[in-house]
């Protein structure tokens, strides 16, 4: 693709980052959108940043999650995001996990979810926003040279805050305050 056509986009992690982390959700009653998270969403589509979810399912895996299970939970959260005026231009999961399939290239840090999401959508990963609860989310940031932000939820690892930190990427306390900080920011 002509790199003049390629746009950026916000590549976003699900769980403590759009919706509530209720650790292997399963029952699409148990989504619920975190505060601000729709608003980021309309903010950077009205910027021309369409948002994308990257997210690793490992539930899964384990066989905690089946794919309905998965598809019920991914359609109840775009209901609720549209329902509040805002939309995802597409989502990609990695539904495995190591200890269950062995390595794989899309389980983030890995960047094929990423690549994968470019590749349909015409993505420059490299003006793209990362963000994510955990620096899995936003490590892959550091190899296009884009801006990745850590929210520090409640299931963040210190150990994770100390890695992005290093990394020089800001930790915020939400969606809404990566998605002003990186439009602040935006040429």
């Amino acid at each position: 693709m002509n790199e003049r056509l390629r746009r950026r986009a916000a590549l976003l992690d699900r769980d403590g980052t759009i919706i509530v982390d209720a650790h292997y959700l399963a029952d699409p009653d148990r989504v619920v959108l975190l505060p601000g998270a729709a608003e980021a969403i309309r903010l950077l589509a009205d910027a021309g940043v369409p948002s994308v979810v990257c997210t690793n399912q490992s539930g899964i895996a384990r066989g905690l999650v089946s794919l309905e299970q998965y598809r019920a939970v991914r359609l109840r959260m775009a209901t609720l995001l549209q329902n509040e005026g805002a939309a995802l231009l597409d989502t990609f999961i990695c539904p495995h996990h190591p200890d269950f399939d062995g390595p794989c290239p899309c389980r983030k840090p890995g960047v094929l979810l990423f690549e994968q999401a470019a590749a349909v959508h015409g993505l420059d990963l490299h003006h793209s926003l990362f963000v994510g609860d955990k620096y899995r989310d936003v490590a892959p940031a550091a190899q296009y040279g884009a801006p990745g932000f850590l929210i520090r939820g409640a299931d963040t690892p210190e150990e994770d805050v100390t890695r992005a930190t290093a990394a020089n990427a800001p930790v915020v306390g939400s969606l809404l305050e990566a998605a002003k900080q990186f439009l602040e920011r935006m040429p």
